[in-house]
C-alpha cells in the first residue's frame, strides 16, 4: 500500500471512472495533493493502456496521468457492476467522468441517481462540448478541440496550413480546469455542505483561452493573421538562427529594443524614428528580423546568451524534449520525480507544477497496473469478503 497521504485534500476520497487524458489528470492532481483517489477501468485496461511506446510492456501514456492511485478493475457491463459502483458512490466524496454526455445516466449512474445514493456528492463532468448546448452529444478529442474552438486556425505561419498544438493541450488544460472545479465545489460544500455537478468541456477552455485574438473579433470585429513564431503586440520578437542553432529573442518593449540595438552595436536602429513606437516597429518588423537574423548568424547561441543575459533582454535557445529533460532548472524545480514500482522500477514522470510551501504535492504511489489494488478496494474499502471477491473474479466481473 501507498504511504499516508499528507496535503490539503488528504481524507478526500474520489472516484475516477475516466479515461484518456483530461480526466485522468484532473483526478491525479487531486491525488498529488493527498486525496484517495480509486480509478475504476475494464479489466483488459482502457484504451490508454494500449497505446505505445511502452516500458516493460506497459503503455508509458498511463505513467502520465495515474501515480498516486489505487486501481480496481471492473466490466462495467456485468449485471453486477452497477451495485459496485454505487457502493463506490456512496464511499467518494468526488466522481470525476469524462463520458460523452448521457452515457453515465444509461449506465445507470447519472448525477441524479449520485445524489440519491449521496446526497452531497460532486460530480466533476469533462467532456467534449459541455453537459449542454447543440453539439453535447458530439464525440471530441483534443484535436477535434483546437480545430473547432479556433485554435487550430491561429497557430502556424502566415498563408500556412491551420497547425495542431504540439502537445494534447486541449486535454491539459481541461484537465487543469477539471482540478480547479473539484477544489472549487470541495471548498463549497465545507462551507454549506451541499455537492454539486461542476460541467467542464474541452471546447469552452479552449474557446476561454484565445486570447486577444478572441478580444479583438469580440471588441474590435477583427481577425488578427496567424503570426507564426512572432508576438501578436509588440515587435521585433522571433526566433533566429543562430550559427548553431536557432534561439528566441523577446524584444519588443519600449525598454528591451535599445538595449539589444546595443548589443548588436547597432545604436542608429534605436534612434531611428521608423522604429520608435511599437506601432512602428510592428510596420517595419521584417527589416528589423533581417538586420537581427543577420547579426545572429554570426554567432553561437551561447555567445548571444551571454550578451543578452547581461543586457537583460530575454532569450531562450529552442530547446528539444531531450534538452529541457535535462535542464539543471528542471532538477532545481523538482519538476522529474521518480517512483518505484515493484514490478516495472523505477518510473520517471513530470513533476508537479503547483509547488506549495507548507503542503507540497507528493508522489506517494507509482501508476498502478490494471486492477493492482482490488483487494484493497474491494475487500478494505467495501469490505466484501475473500469468497465475494473470488466469485466477482471467476465471473469475470473484476
Amino acid at each position: 500500500m501507498a504511504n499516508a497521504a499528507t496535503g490539503p485534500l488528504a481524507g478526500t476520497k474520489v472516484l475516477d471512472l475516466s479515461r484518456f487524458i483530461a480526466g485522468p489528470l484532473c483526478a491525479q492532481i487531486l491525488a498529488d495533493f493527498g486525496a484517495e483517489v480509486v480509478k475504476v477501468e475494464r479489466p483488459a485496461g482502457e484504451d490508454s493502456r494500449h497505446h505505445g511506446p511502452y516500458f516493460h510492456d506497459e503503455s508509458i501514456y498511463m505513467f502520465l496521468y495515474h501515480r498516486n492511485k489505487y486501481d480496481a478493475s471492473l466490466d462495467t457491463r456485468h449485471p453486477e457492476a452497477l451495485g459496485i459502483l454505487e457502493r463506490l458512490i456512496e464511499w467518494a466524496d468526488v466522481v470525476v467522468e469524462n463520458y460523452r454526455p448521457g452515457t453515465i445516466e444509461k449506465m445507470g449512474i447519472g448525477y441524479e441517481r449520485m445524489k440519491e445514493l449521496n446526497p452531497d456528492i460532486i460530480l466533476v463532468s469533462i467532456s467534449g462540448f459541455g453537459q449542454t448546448g447543440p453539439d453535447s452529444r458530439r464525440a471530441l478529442f483534443d484535436a477535434i478541440s483546437q480545430a473547432s474552438s479556433g485554435l487550430m486556425d491561429m497557430t502556424g505561419e502566415p498563408g500556412g496550413k491551420p497547425t495542431l498544438s504540439g502537445t494534447y493541450i486541449a486535454d491539459y488544460t481541461t484537465g487543469y480546469q477539471g482540478a480547479i472545479g473539484a477544489l472549487m465545489a470541495i471548498l463549497h460544500r465545507e462551507r454549506t455542505g451541499e455537492g454539486q455537478l461542476v460541467d467542464i468541456a474541452s471546447f469552452d477552455t479552449m474557446f476561454s483561452a484565445l486570447g486577444i485574438r478572441l478580444m479583438s473579433e469580440l471588441m474590435l470585429g477583427e481577425d488578427m493573421p496567424r503570426s507564426g513564431s512572432r508576438d501578436l503586440l509588440t515587435a521585433p520578437v522571433n526566433v533566429y538562427e543562430a550559427a548553431d542553432a536557432p534561439i528566441y529573442i523577446q524584444a519588443g518593449t519600449a525598454s528591451l529594443f535599445p538595449k539589444l540595438c546595443e548589443v548588436m552595436k547597432r545604436p542608429e536602429l534605436a534612434e531611428d524614428p521608423r522604429f520608435a513606437t511599437v506601432e512602428g516597429r510592428m510596420t517595419h518588423q521584417e527589416y528589423l528580423e533581417g538586420e537581427i537574423g543577420a547579426w545572429a548568424a554570426t554567432l553561437t547561441t551561447d555567445e548571444i546568451a551571454r550578451v543578452l543575459d547581461e543586457a537583460g533582454v530575454p532569450y531562450a535557445k529552442v530547446a528539444s524534449v531531450a534538452e529541457v529533460a535535462q535542464s539543471p532548472q528542471i532538477a532545481a524545480r523538482d519538476m522529474i520525480v521518480e517512483s518505484e514500482h515493484p514490478e516495472l522500477g523505477t518510473i520517471r514522470m513530470p513533476g508537479n507544477p503547483v509547488k506549495l510551501e507548507k503542503t507540497p504535492a507528493t508522489v506517494r504511489k507509482a501508476p498502478p497496473q490494471v486492477g493492482e489494488d482490488n483487494e484493497y478496494v474491494y475487500r478494505t474499502i467495501l469490505g466484501m469478503s475473500g469468497e465475494d471477491v473470488d466469485r466477482l473474479h471467476q465471473a469475470g466481473a473484476i
